[in-house]
């Protein structure tokens, strides 16, 4: 039988990669280079790898998916949606809990906000994954943070060009009220927005895969949850994480541990961007 070797890119964003100053373009708004809004440890290295395994393996892949991180300015996960005590703002990498909210140790900045907030950060602490993370702006839509890296999209381009195919874009985060870690499902889906609840075209989609390789940003979240929604769907013996084309957030290491214990558990491997490249040749 055929081999249908799908390679699904989570988050490849600008935002999130430590790109070097050659990477960061002049804002001609601000006369100041870009600089990423939440730059993850090794990811710059991670997509050039990403990159060079598309080019070297492209006539292997018979599909690539690729997920985007979309998020307005104002999001429930942003300190623009936050005030701490006495009016002031929330700093980034700040936890909240709804017993946070109830005690008045943070308020929505739109007072009227208030009793969808603390619902919702009900249901997410149901769900027992996540406490609400606030994360700083970033792949706000139409920025430059947004964009693919440029290596990956070449990369990825070429293998169009050769295959004459389409690279499948899969937008998540833009409903701000919720977070959207999971391309396949928001943390806590909305009952009146169908982009946060269970991606049936994109589980289809792996379902059909002899293998889907999972490389992207960052393993420690949205890679991580992704994977864990896709795995409750599709045979985790057909998953592959490329270990060398991912990594955590900073100091989140032991959850992208722990995450990688728990897949190779359930029947999913761990491969380097090498040893996948062997595969597809």
């Amino acid at each position: 039988m055929k081999r249908n070797q799908h390679l699904l890119i989570i988050d490849p964003q600008n935002d999130f990669c430590d790109l070097p100053p050659s990477y960061c373009p002049i804002n001609p708004a601000t006369g100041q280079p870009h600089a990423p809004a939440l730059p993850v440890p090794g990811a710059h290295a991670d997509m050039q790898r990403l990159a060079a395994l598309i080019r070297q393996g492209q006539r292997g892949l018979d599909a690539i998916s690729v997920t985007l991180d979309s998020h307005h300015r104002f999001d429930i996960a942003h300190p623009t949606f936050w005030y701490a005590p006495g009016g002031k703002a929330v700093s980034p990498f700040t936890e909240i809990a709804a017993a946070d909210v109830r005690a008045g140790r943070f308020t929505p900045r739109d007072p009227s906000a208030l009793p969808r907030a603390l619902a919702y950060l009900d249901a997410l602490e149901a769900t027992g994954r996540y406490r609400l993370m606030v994360w700083p702006v970033h792949c706000e839509i139409g920025s430059w943070g947004h964009n693919v890296h440029e290596d990956v999209r070449a990369a990825y381009n070429a293998w169009e060009d050769a295959s004459l195919g389409v690279v499948t874009k899969i937008g998540k985060g833009s409903n701000p009220w919720t977070e959207h870690y999971s391309a396949v499902m928001a943390e806590v889906p909305d009952d009146a927005d169908p982009g946060t609840q269970l991606n049936r075209k994109l589980i289809a989609s792996l379902a059909q895969a002899s293998r889907v390789y999972i490389a992207g940003e960052a393993g420690s979240h949205c890679v991580k949850a992704t994977t864990e929604h896709i795995a409750g769907h599709v045979d985790p013996s057909k998953l592959v994480l490329v270990t060398d084309c991912m990594s955590p957030v900073a100091g989140f290491d032991q959850q992208y541990r722990s995450f990688l214990e728990a897949m190779r558990a359930r029947g999913a491997q761990a491969m380097t961007s090498a040893q996948v490249l062997e595969e597809l040749r």
